[in-house]
């Protein structure tokens, strides 16, 4: 484990690009490897996550290269084609590769087996096993529905229509790849509007997709099985989840000012940036445009005053990843922050619902939670800091604790940064050149 030690911060300043979006990565590599010919990924995310995916890939007999410019190239086995895997995929810490490539090898039919770290191993399956094995498919698993897990898949696959019972991105994208394979049409529900970076990039492959309003608000989205889906040139927007950090890192160091270049901006995914405007951020977009189907945009903000926001259950869905961050922000904020509807935070890489509380208590501010609720009392200024924070292998509470030793008057220590690298390598480097100070715990 490699422990760093964040201190507090002048100013941070400076303009910027950040990672490729993790989800727009994983779902490029997985649809380039289905499709007909060859797809170039221009601005992959090459964290630990994508490249598990990647690697897996491999594995189902996909051709997955970097060229020397750091353009990817996907040689595609076409819709079904994949080759039973030889070994068993290792999917490290993330559970979106997981859940997408256990979707998409349900409708083929052959064995594979999965597996990944302590973390993910604890990660539920259930969720994405019940209905691909209403699709056909048969699961073998450990106890609670969890990895390592065995997949036989269907040999003749049916279409289903199916009412997710939590709001998940990952379930939905795991049944729509499985419907890939599949003759006619799966439909998926969902009560919740979630985000939607699949079925922009089917659709951007040549798949047929529709998209309805359902009753109360929600959707229902319906897949064509067996599409002719051809290679695409794919640009991937910056990440809003790792955005995410030096953006709230520059509202609570004083003095800074930051410009976020080329960021993705889907609505489905902005909750956050909702959440910093009724805070009294200020934040400016300009430049917006879309990319390969995506709203992108370039983000300013500067350093200013925070008041506590009400972040109803409802807005869970578009910023479940930020909920770390946006907890650091409340504690420099004046007033009570509520978030509510964070139930799915307890079975994210860590119970990260506990982690985020336990880790402010732990740098003093004064928080309470149930069971998906979060209350922050902030005080109008800079937490006393001055502890260690576990950051239980997970990589958003690393980069939130790791923010909030720059504006805690005491520094913070984190005890492994090494789960960083699964979504936003070169953090640290990235946010010391912007002027924060993170480095070594002296001796």
């Amino acid at each position: 484990m490699t422990s760093l030690c964040s201190r507090p911060a002048e100013a941070l300043k400076g303009d910027i690009s950040i990672p490729g979006d993790k989800s727009i990565s994983h779902r490029a590599l997985i649809l380039g490897a289905s499709a007909v010919g060859e797809t170039r990924i221009s601005g992959l995310l090459e964290g630990e996550d994508v490249l598990a995916t990647a690697a897996a890939l491999r594995c189902l007999g996909a051709g997955v290269e970097r060229g020397d410019d750091g353009v990817w190239h996907v040689h595609g086995r076409g819709v079904g084609g994949f080759d039973e895997p030889a070994t068993v995929l290792e999917m490290g810490n993330s559970g979106t590769a997981a859940r997408l490539l256990i979707g998409m090898v349900a409708s083929h039919p052959f064995t594979s087996f999965f597996t990944g770290d302590a973390s993910l191993r604890a990660r539920p399956m259930k969720r994405i096993i019940e209905p691909l094995a209403k699709i056909g498919a048969d699961f073998r698993a450990h106890q609670g529905g969890r990895l390592p897990l065995a997949v036989a898949g269907a040999r003749a696959p049916i279409p289903i229509t199916y009412a997710l019972p939590v709001a998940s991105a990952q379930v939905k994208s795991a049944i729509l790849l499985a419907g890939l394979n599949t003759p006619g049409l799966t439909t998926v529900v969902e009560a919740q509007p979630t985000r939607d970076h699949s079925e922009l990039m089917l659709r951007h492959f040549g798949a047929e997709v529709t998209v309805e309003t359902a009753p109360r608000g929600g959707r229902v989205i319906s897949l064509a099985g067996h599409p002719e889906i051809a290679g695409q040139d794919i640009v991937v927007p910056g990440d809003p989840s790792s955005a995410a950090f030096p953006l709230v890192a520059a509202l609570v160091v004083a003095d800074s000012r930051l410009t976020l270049r080329r960021v993705g901006v889907n609505p489905l995914r902005a909750g956050l940036l909702d959440c910093l405007r009724e805070m009294g951020a200020g934040l400016t977009m300009s430049e917006a445009r879309r990319v390969g189907g995506e709203p992108v945009a370039d983000l300013s903000i500067e350093a200013g005053p925070l008041k506590g926001v009400d972040v109803p259950a409802s807005r869970a869905p578009t910023m479940i990843d930020e909920y770390p961050i946006l907890a650091v922000a409340a504690a420099c904020a004046e007033g009570v922050s509520r978030m509510h509807g964070l139930g799915e935070l307890r079975v994210k890489e860590s119970d990260r619902l506990s982690a985020i509380a336990e880790g402010l208590v732990r740098a003093g501010v004064k928080v309470e939670t149930d069971a998906d609720s979060l209350i922050v009392h902030g005080g109008g200024r800079p937490p006393p800091g001055g502890c260690t924070i576990e950051t239980n292998l997970d990589h958003r509470i690393a980069m939130a604790s790791l923010v909030l030793g720059m504006t805690s008057k005491e520094p913070v220590v984190i005890d492994d940064a090494g789960p960083i690298d699964t979504s936003f390598p070169g953090f640290v480097a990235l946010m010391n050149d912007l002027g924060a100070r993170i480095g070594a715990v002296a001796p």
